[in-house]
């Protein structure tokens, strides 16, 4: 892939994470004074709004570390961190760039290896890792607990479904 192609979904990867981290505070259908705004994400439960860019964040990276490799995402995990530390309150920013971090790394750590038995495998199980750990993490340093943490891993996840059931159809 070019570089020209591969700077772009770094970029568009970069700019989830804050653009998230916006939402947070922003946007959904229940937002409580110095707490987190609330999108409902089935099964009866809720998630921080930020899923609803998160979802997309974790196919990016994937997708990054398909056509650029994982420095690529490395990257743009530390250029979209630093950014949100200009947008977001600071609990919100430092969670964030915690959470990817450790997420990213794990999920190098299952996307590499299941890569070569298969995309769709690789994206799958990788977003569902680092879908519960990014979630885990996110919500325990933002919130200091983690009873939002089910409801982000969930939502998280059914982007990961979609577009491994999509590459899965697509072979």
């Amino acid at each position: 892939m070019s570089g020209l192609k591969s700077t772009g979904v770094a970029c568009l990867f970069a700019a989830t994470i804050p653009a998230a981290n916006w939402l947070i505070g922003n946007v959904g259908t229940e937002c409580t004074p110095d707490g987190p705004c609330l999108v409902p994400v089935g099964f009866g439960l809720m998630a921080p709004s930020g899923v609803l860019m998160i979802g997309l964040a974790l196919v990016l990276r994937d997708w990054l570390h398909e056509c650029a490799g994982w420095r690529w995402s490395a990257v743009a995990v530390l250029v979209g961190g630093a950014l949100s530390f200009a947008i977001a309150p600071a609990e919100i920013a430092l969670a964030s760039a915690v959470a990817f971090t450790v997420a990213e790394m794990t999920d190098l750590g299952v996307y590499a290896p299941l890569r070569r038995r298969g995309l769709a495998l690789a994206v799958m199980a990788s977003g569902v890792v680092g879908a519960i750990v990014d979630s885990v993490l996110f919500v325990w340093i933002a919130f200091g607990a983690l009873d939002l943490s089910i409801g982000l891993a969930i939502a998280k996840i059914y982007a990961s479904a979609a577009v491994a059931a999509w590459l899965w159809w697509r072979r």
